[in-house]
């Protein structure tokens, strides 16, 4: 909570809240609704890759996947740390019926892959953005432009590398085992933890042993982040930001690090950084910034959030089974 004050205290810093509310009243709804209709297709797609991750571990339907998907989004909106990314597998696990139920450790493992996916995913847009459709942001902003250009050498470099060893690893996870043992041996205490998050991980890369499995996986992850991007750039676009499509690419990239702060729901991270792309890098007036992230924001999170109750209620679980939930050491094997 702390963290969520002091990054709201930064995003708030020198901005005149009257000219953020006349901002928000003048605000151009059509693009709003364009905003808003892009959260509902952003899940759909997780939810489908989701369910293509985990088919090598057992058969689960797009409706399950996409309940859990969304109750997973809407633990982390209220709880902190993403707690969401721990409750989605028991949610989908208490879900499956049948003698080959889903179970919790496998569907976790998937989710590291997601992760994993979603990285290199965002790293490639932000890359496309520097070397390719940024360029006149050289002539505007030289300082910022140089400033990602060094950024997007090391995150090519991270993807190239991360995608080569998820497929080497995808073939080989045995070598995950082994690295667990090595572990174990030099710090017994350590390794005990590490080992029990290095089985996850090896159980969801046997799901994608195949690397033709994974490079689909990631080829859906493109739609998915372009689809984000989309939301973002009709935020702006509402309140009159001159920020082309393209330049979501870099926000997005600034926007996963301040949602990396464990607040609920990202708050002020979210905020603190869509203020900072915006203004930093397109000049984007302050408090048509502040006014863009606060209505994208509640547009990514309430509907959801919403709708996870729901499905969340119609389980029997309410906010505090899902804090209990979030806060046991690790998924089991079951629901």
């Amino acid at each position: 909570m702390a963290a969520a004050v002091a990054l709201l205290a930064l995003f708030l810093r020198n901005v005149d809240l009257w000219r953020v509310g006349s901002d928000i009243v003048r605000a151009r709804p059509e693009w709003l609704l364009l905003c808003l209709a892009t959260m509902p297709v952003n899940v759909a797609i997780r939810s489908y890759r989701w369910q293509y991750l985990l088919e090598p571990l057992g058969s689960t339907s797009f409706g399950n996947a996409f309940r859990a998907t969304v109750v997973g989004f809407a633990a982390s909106s209220v709880l902190p740390a993403r707690a969401g990314e721990v409750i989605r597998p028991y949610f989908l696990a208490r879900q499956e019926t049948g003698d080959h139920r889903m179970t919790a450790t496998g569907a976790f493992a998937t989710i590291i892959l997601e992760r994993v996916l979603d990285v290199i995913t965002v790293l490639v847009l932000f890359a496309s953005y520097v070397f390719v459709f940024g360029r006149d942001l050289r002539v505007v902003n030289p300082v910022a432009f140089a400033w990602l250009q060094r950024i997007a050498f090391v995150g090519v470099a991270v993807a190239v590398v991360g995608l080569a060893i998820l497929a080497a690893l995808a073939r080989h996870p045995e070598r995950l085992g082994q690295l667990a043992a090595r572990l174990g041996r030099v710090a017994p205490g350590l390794g005990t933890r590490i080992g029990a998050i290095v089985e996850r991980f090896a159980l969801g890369l046997g799901a994608v042993r195949r690397p033709l499995r994974l490079l689909i996986a990631l080829l859906w992850s493109f739609p998915l982040w372009l689809c984000i991007a989309a939301g973002i750039w009709a935020g702006a676009v509402a309140f009159d930001l001159d920020i082309p499509f393209t330049g979501t690419f870099p926000m997005i990239q600034l926007l996963a690090v301040g949602v990396a702060v464990p607040t609920p729901g990202g708050v002020g991270g979210f905020h603190a950084a869509f203020r900072y792309a915006a203004t930093s890098l397109f000049n984007a007036p302050d408090e048509g910034a502040v006014a863009a992230a606060i209505i994208v924001h509640l547009f990514t999170q309430i509907p959801v959030l919403l709708l996870g109750l729901v499905f969340a209620a119609q389980a029997g679980l309410n906010v505090g089974a899902m804090r209990r939930l979030a806060s046991a050491p690790q998924p089991g094997s079951s629901a």
